[in-house]
């Protein structure tokens, strides 16, 4: 990571700074108050001592300063559990603040980029990342404040008494941060390759779990583990890299710590032996000077020692700062506004060419209508860019051209009144962790057990009618891809919506799951607009529109029967269903008006 990238990263994380309220500036201040305790606790013991050895008090002369020690004592461990709780909280809330970003720019920007990377490096992103910045809030970022202010109160109290023990500390104390961020300039390139390293593990690791059966299914697990055992090796050679420096670093930082202080003791030594005369402005030596400055030593280098221990914490989240800076300094291309539609949706394009978040063009130039009641069907070979336009038309995707919902075009509508208007059921239902009714009336708590029920009855999956409570895995463990269908229609069929957004809607789908989720389509669409991609040609025989989309172009247009009779790639497809057999089957046309009849004559 090159040095301007890295000073980049720091300021960010200093301008985050404001997320941690007021936590860190109490911080500070518990911190400089235990150092102002700390000199007090030393100035007791050195005069205690003092009046003991040299002047031959007794000891129990010295009760005031006894319990003023005690007190000190106590007061010294309150404050460090404070400055802790503290800095907690400042970290805690950097997080807080940090997840909600990073989620609230994921859902700007859509499953159509989230899809661009493993799910397990937004995983490792949200949670390992983000947590890794806590300490450079909780600890780096007050202990530099206390590595600045803590030595000096001790020089302002040393030097006075001795002005050669004030030059000692004053002159080795740069030593400490000098080979500090000598130690440490590798540290956050370490650090960025650690979490490159995890991320592509977790990535790597969360996609193939997913596909465990597939894998098995292809007798494809050995070599799967090969490549889990090489991403697992790169990602622990990277964190010993990680920890061959943060270990480094600590043994250079008390080591120098350790000659500065011996370096005072031989001056001191030496002064009372007689060896030395300079220092003490004229003044005779006096063993409270000695004391009380060797024993504000090592406290005098602690801060800078806490500092280049914590210096790791700087590391470690400029490297997981890299990586999430990217995420949210990443440009939308998405402008929406506050407009609101009423009524029956109408839907025009005219010249729309859907973008992608890298500003290059997906889909278009292409035209059509979408009117109320009107089903409109999207047809074409893979990456054609069907599902593209259903992207565009959440809102999920930038686009050029026009693109108008009622007069108004999509770039202006207020996005969270106009996805409440639209339905859409995938290919890949997505179940959430629950109970059915929590996935049928997902965002919808006024809807009650009967309202489920009905709801559930309409999606024609009625086995799950008095099964509410039954509780539901994230992967749909349990029920078939039929049943998780049909369980995703019933939940759309809730939101009441305006337009249906159909995205293969019967992949996948045994005979009779597909005949289910069709008649309930049916019904569901007979008075709302609707816009239907598929693959499934043998479906459409009845559709008065079909759009054929090829490379991102729209490149025909028309009916079924227009369509079929016409060279071109329609036509080309259909052949190839022919040839499968699929279309000499008896028809089954999608979303017909006489379905019902239709079903019970079958």
């Amino acid at each position: 990571m090159d040095k301007s990238r890295e000073q980049q990263l720091i300021k960010w994380l200093k301008q985050q700074q404001k997320a941690c309220g007021r936590y860190v500036q109490l911080t500070v201040l518990l911190g400089v108050a235990n150092g102002l305790a700390l000199v007090a606790q030393a100035y007791l013991l050195a005069d205690v001592l003092q009046g003991v050895i040299m002047a031959g008090d007794s000891a129990s002369a010295f009760v005031a300063q006894y319990l003023a020690l005690v007190g000190l004592f106590i007061a010294r461990a309150a404050l460090a559990y404070g400055r802790e709780r503290l800095g907690f909280m400042a970290g805690m809330r950097l997080r807080q603040t940090m997840r909600a970003a990073v989620l609230d720019k994921l859902a700007r920007l859509g499953p159509a980029y989230i899809k661009g990377r493993p799910a397990g490096s937004w995983a490792s992103m949200v949670l390992e990342q983000v947590e890794d910045l806590q300490d450079f809030y909780a600890r780096y970022l007050p202990q530099m404040s206390l590595a600045a202010m803590i030595p000096v109160i001790i020089l302002l109290v040393v030097f006075p008494l001795n002005w050669a023990a004030g030059a000692i500390l004053l002159l080795t104390a740069p030593l400490i941060p000098l080979f500090m961020i000598l130690v440490g300039w590798g540290a956050a390139e370490a650090n960025r390759k650690n979490f490159q390293a995890l991320s592509r593990l977790s990535g790597h690791f969360m996609d193939r779990l997913s596909a465990l059966s597939t894998l098995k299914l292809f007798y494809r697990g050995q070599a799967e583990l090969g490549q889990i055992s090489s991403a697992s090796e790169e990602f622990r050679s990277r964190t010993m890299s990680v920890l061959k420096l943060a270990f480094l670093s600590s043994a250079v930082l008390e080591f120098f710590a350790a000659v500065s202080i011996a370096v005072l003791a031989v001056y001191f030594g030496f002064s009372y032996l007689g060896h030395l005369n300079f220092g003490h402005y004229g003044e005779p030596l006096s063993l409270f000077v000695g004391l009380f400055v060797l024993i504000l030593a090592p406290e005098f280098y602690q801060p800078l020692r806490d500092m280049g221990t914590h210096y790791h914490a700087k590391a470690q989240a400029v490297g997981a700062a890299e990586s999430v800076l990217t995420l949210l300094s990443h440009d939308e291309n998405l402008s929406h506004g506050d407009a609101k539609i009423q009524g029956a949706l109408t839907i025009r394009a005219h010249k729309l060419m859907v973008m992608s978040h890298d500003d290059q063009v997906l889909l278009g130039p292409i035209s059509f209508e979408l009117t109320p009641e009107q089903t409109l069907t999207i047809v074409g070979p893979s990456g054609a860019g069907k599902s593209t336009l259903i992207n565009a038309l959440l809102g999920f995707l930038p686009y050029k051209g026009q693109l108008t919902v009622n007069g108004v075009e999509l770039k202006h509508l207020d996005m969270s009144h106009w996805r409440q208007q639209v339905a859409w059921l995938g290919q890949e239902p997505q179940l959430f962790f629950g109970s059915v009714r929590d996935n049928v009336a997902m965002g919808m708590p006024e809807l009650s057990d009967d309202d489920c029920r009905s709801l559930l009855a309409a999606a024609h999956i009625a086995e799950f009618q008095d099964r509410l409570t039954e509780e539901i895995d994230e992967h749909s463990g349990g029920i078939s891809v039929g049943q998780a269908q049909r369980l995703a229609l019933a939940r759309a069929l809730a939101l009441s919506p305006r337009l249906y957004l159909l995205d293969e809607p019967t992949a996948s789908l045994d005979f009779h799951s597909e005949q289910q989720v069709i008649k309930a389509l049916t019904k569901a669409t007979a008075h709302q607009g609707c816009l239907l991609v598929t693959h499934r040609l043998d479906l459409l025989q009845q559709q008065p529109t079909i759009l054929v989309l090829d490379q991102g172009l729209l490149v025909q247009q028309g009916s079924f029967e227009q369509l079929a009779h016409t060279p071109g790639v329609f036509k080309d497809m259909l052949s190839e269903l022919e040839d499968d057999g699929v279309m000499s089957a008896q028809p089954r046309p999608l979303f017909p008006s006489s379905m019902g009849d239709h079903q019970e004559h079958s």
